[in-house]
């Protein structure tokens, strides 16, 4: 199997001064040649003495027409190449792309000019999505002087919740998002959430679980009772359109409730619970577990579905 690592992002998002980075390290230099698809030429340029000393060939795709199975198999038989990198077009659809059946995507990042963000979010969020879906990393450069970082992030872990997000500005990679940013006070005896807040709660629990351990919250939520779950557990949870109307997602924890067999399927619930870290099978480790003061009966909310558009 030919290993890949797929690049992609807008133009101008920061994918060749990456790609250049990498390139640079040891680790990288190793035996044999890599093979740099180019999907479009962006104002950075990759230098001839780098290329040598990495031991790269580049090779330019322009139209989107020419980036098929059969054309990237002719680039591996005329080059050889021990390793493969794509940087990918942005306005290419990524759900399309096809590739030879013997590559496999070793990695795949997704850069973001965090200064036109906003600007592609909303005005090609399907084009967004696809690149950020199946990315492992999603990196923020050009981060000097953006304030609201925290709905930069919440807006990418609503499509991609196990991805790693890193924000740059020209001094570095910037500290983690505050609390202080949060739409509710962690200090409360019992944390409320509503709409927005118990998807900020959800996101924000999987990367700091540690705020919430040992925590009571309270919220509004719809049964959802897995046929694998052990007995006494059930998941509280919300459905969230994470991108457009037609990319839907549940989203909730398991909890631990002992009445779990009184509970309907999509039968709408007032939880209180405790918060705990703990093993669960499904997560394949530990993870947020909830443990229920109470799971009272009661009627839909107004807005059934959240939202992170």
């Amino acid at each position: 199997m030919k290993p890949v690592y797929v690049i992609n992002g807008f133009l101008e998002s920061g994918k060749t001064e990456f790609i250049a980075y990498t390139l640079e390290q040891p680790y990288f230099q190793v035996k044999g040649k890599t093979l740099l698809i180019l999907c479009e030429e962006g104002e950075s340029e990759y230098g001839e003495t780098l290329l040598k000393v990495s031991r790269t060939e580049l090779e330019l795709i322009e139209n989107e027409e020419d980036f098929t199975p059969s054309h990237l198999i002719e680039l591996e038989k005329k080059h050889k190449p021990e390793r493969i990198i794509i940087e990918y077009n942005g306005m290419w659809n990524y759900k399309n792309m096809k590739l030879p059946w013997h590559w496999t995507i070793e990695q795949q990042v997704t850069t973001i000019d965090a200064s036109t963000f906003p600007m592609y979010f909303n005005n090609m969020k399907t084009l967004l999505a696809e690149m950020v879906r199946k990315s492992e990393l999603i990196i923020f450069n050009r981060c000097d002087g953006i304030e609201d970082l925290n709905s930069y992030k919440r807006n990418i872990k609503a499509i991609n919740q196990k991805a790693d997000i890193v924000f740059e500005t020209s001094e570095g990679e910037v500290d983690e998002i505050m609390e202080d940013d949060l739409p509710y006070c962690l200090d409360d005896e019992i944390i409320a959430l509503d709409n927005q807040g118990f998807g900020i709660w959800y996101l924000d629990s999987l990367d700091h679980l540690e705020r919430y351990v040992g925590k009571k919250v309270k919220f509004t939520a719809m049964v959802l009772k897995p046929k694998n779950f052990p007995k006494g557990f059930f998941v509280p949870g919300r459905m969230a359109m994470t991108c457009c109307a037609e990319d839907m997602a549940f989203l909730g924890f398991a909890c631990a409730y002992g009445d779990t067999d009184s509970l309907e399927e999509k039968q709408w619930v007032e939880v209180t619970a405790v918060v705990k870290q703990e093993y669960f099978a499904d997560y394949n480790g530990e993870g947020p577990v909830l443990n229920a003061i109470s799971v009272k009966k009661t009627t839909a909310p107004e807005e059934e579905i959240i939202s992170f558009l």
